[in-house]
């Protein structure tokens, strides 16, 4: 057993453990999946295309997160997790590839990485830790849940006409597992106290996503802008989609995300919050970012006349997920409203209200003003210069 309970991370008691540099490597692969979900939203934004787009991100989601925490608790520097994380990139890669078909010829490539992903992890974490009772029992927990998910994942993939009910399906079920405490009969379910994360380590690794996110945010802009004529009206839907990406940065990382990490690991029930705030609430942030990233290509293609209905949701749509993924992530960590986000909110509504009246250039110039506004206002907040939000529940 000995050799076995090696794979465990050790715990300092004066600091988190660190993200090592296999996890980073990994983190490459979902460089590239993010990329093919902008590219794959860009290509269809129709209802259903977004629809499709959500459920891919969820699902690309979800197996990033689930292998973050099992690296919070295994240790990537030893080599059999190491070599787990290195086959687990190759699946990510063919996972990404298959993003843009994965619901007409890569279906199947698609979902049979996926359920290599999520099923050969957790067969994995129960072998690096028999003998620790607590964490195998979990883990059980966890594979069952993910094996019932599986069947609907491999019979969408086979099957055409039923392939987006089916993975509705399977999202679902792996998406409301951790709230159930993946309660299992016989089995029992997992509280939130079972789950000793390291949360310093969960919430850089969050972090770390929402700087991927942000990072191919700036290479669409780039790569796009590379290919247009520079003039007037080019170069400043460029200066506006790069200000909002700037603008985003600040509002998560100026004060919020290290918070947040100050507030998971002074927490007398980690777990929960890692369940919660990092797990979940996480995902509007990133799904946020994916979507502005689409309003910034359609902002440097069309930047003056008048402005689609798709440029308009992209732009504005993308925005406001941002800002209101903020706002319930810091009311999370300390149960104050963030009246920036609130006021930022209300006159993108408004600016939404009015865009028959609108070119793009105006409606990205009032969503970037409307973010950089916010990111202003926290600073002066964060710095002392303002008073803080009155309090609304107990931190």
């Amino acid at each position: 057993m000995l050799p076995r309970r090696s794979l465990l991370r050790e715990r300092a008691h004066d600091s988190h453990g660190k993200v090592t540099t296999v996890e980073l490597f990994f983190d490459l692969v979902f460089v590239f999946a993010i990329t093919q979900l902008s590219h794959a939203l860009l290509e269809d934004f129709s209802l259903l295309g977004a629809f499709k787009t959500l459920l891919l991100t969820l699902a690309i989601w979800w197996v990033w997160i689930f292998t973050s925490w099992v690296t919070n608790w295994l240790d990537p520097e030893k080599i059999p997790t190491r070599l787990l994380l290195l086959a687990m990139m190759l699946a990510g890669l063919i996972l990404s590839a298959s993003i843009p078909a994965a619901f007409e010829q890569r279906a199947v490539s698609f979902a049979c990485a996926y359920v290599f992903m999520q099923v050969g992890r957790t067969i994995y974490f129960l072998w690096a830790t028999a003998g620790h009772p607590d964490m195998v029992a979990n883990f059980q927990r966890i594979l069952v849940w993910l094996l019932f998910s599986a069947v609907f994942w491999l019979a969408g993939a086979w099957l055409e006409h039923w392939r987006l009910p089916l993975w509705m399906t399977a999202i679902a079920i792996e998406f409301v597992s951790p709230s159930l405490g993946f309660y299992v009969p016989g089995l029992g379910h997992s509280h939130s106290r079972d789950w000793d994360v390291e949360g310093g380590h969960l919430s850089e690794r969050c972090g770390l996503f929402v700087i991927i996110a942000l990072g191919e945010s700036i290479l669409v802009t780039g790569a796009t802008f590379a290919k247009l004529e520079w003039n007037a009206a080019t170069i400043a839907a460029f200066l506006l989609a790069f200000t909002g990406s700037v603008a985003m940065w600040w509002i998560y990382f100026d004060a919020a995300a290290d918070r947040g990490t100050e507030r998971i690991v002074e927490s007398d029930d980690p777990g929960r919050l890692a369940r919660v705030t990092y797990t979940y609430l996480h995902l509007a942030i990133v799904a946020g970012i994916i979507v502005s990233a689409v309003g910034d290509e359609f902002l440097l293609a069309h930047p003056l006349g008048h402005s689609s209905p798709q440029t308009v949701v992209a732009i504005l749509g993308g925005a406001a997920l941002y800002l209101a993924g903020n706002a319930v992530f810091k009311w999370s960590i300390s149960g104050n409203v963030p009246y920036s986000h609130a006021a930022a909110l209300a006159v993108l509504g408004i600016a939404a209200s009015l865009w028959h009246y609108l070119p793009p250039l105006a409606i990205g110039a009032v969503s970037t003003g409307v973010m950089l506004g916010a990111a202003i206002w926290d600073a002066r907040r964060n710095r002392g210069w303002e008073p803080q939000p009155v309090d609304v529940v107990e931190s």
